[in-house]
């Protein structure tokens, strides 16, 4: 066994004279696991006498940034919240406002918001609705409007309000049951604004080329709000659409 042991000694100290990497020393760096092999070719001039090599330290990677979109995203959502995000949603611009009591029995919102940009869409006018209300309209514009559009004018910019908030009766009509608009649950929307400055009307639109968009927004928003009225609905609505979230044991009422 001790001739074995010189032996192998004796080739370590020959092949280092040499200037070859001595076999032995290779073979005790492979076995320590903490040390790295080493990623470069030692040439017989940078060969020198054996030193101590100390256990590597493993340090934690620094995490890589964000994908650039993502961050563009954050800093556009850091922007709209600075301008007013309402109802817990940062699409959703506005401001909130106190409890609106009505002079009437049955108008008023507990917990109105003065909304005028959603889904990046523009609300002609403030428009004061409960939140409830303001998150339907966001639903219906992001699946509807907004692809209905997606193919003409360069798609959707913003909408014409015509009504929201009123303590009034339905159409108006003496000894009518209270609107919707008198619950802040109701919107009408006369016109639709597109990015080359279109303006489609629903009292233009509906029986001319444009009908048949119009006709997807109208059905787009049956089962969504609770109520959908259009130019077929009656005299009242010839002009605009009424959406409202009101909420039938008998189902949705669309026309």
């Amino acid at each position: 066994m001790k001739q074995v042991l010189l032996s192998v000694l004796f080739f370590c100290q020959s092949a280092a004279f040499a200037g070859a990497e001595p076999a032995c020393a290779k073979a005790r760096l492979s076995s320590d696991l903490t040390v790295p092999e080493p990623t470069w070719e030692e040439t017989a001039e940078d060969a020198g006498p054996a030193v101590t090599v100390e256990p590597a330290v493993l340090v934690s990677k620094r995490p890589a940034l964000r994908p650039c979109k993502f961050r563009q995203f954050e800093v556009g959502r850091e922007r709209m919240l600075e301008r007013g995000a309402v109802c817990g949603d940062w699409t959703i611009l506005g401001e909130t406002r106190k409890p609106v009591a009505g002079k009437a029995r049955g108008c008023g919102i507990t917990n109105p918001v003065r909304v005028y940009r959603i889904s990046d869409i523009a609300l002609s006018q403030f428009s004061l609705m409960d939140c409830q209300t303001a998150v339907t309209l966001k639903t219906w514009i992001e699946n509807t409007a907004k692809p209905a559009f997606a193919n003409l004018g360069g798609g959707l910019k913003g909408m014409r309000i015509v009504g929201h908030y009123a303590c009034k009766t339905q159409n108006n009509q003496p000894r009518a049951r209270i609107s919707e608009h008198a619950r802040g649950k109701a919107i009408d929307i006369s016109t639709f604004v597109l990015r080359d400055g279109t303006q489609i009307t629903v009292r233009d639109g509906w029986n001319n080329d444009q009908g048949a968009v119009l006709r997807e927004l109208h059905s787009g928003a049956c089962g969504v709000f609770g109520t959908v009225l259009g130019p077929d609905a009656d005299r009242y609505h010839k002009g605009h659409f009424h959406l409202d979230t009101a909420r039938r044991s008998s189902g949705p009422v669309c026309r």
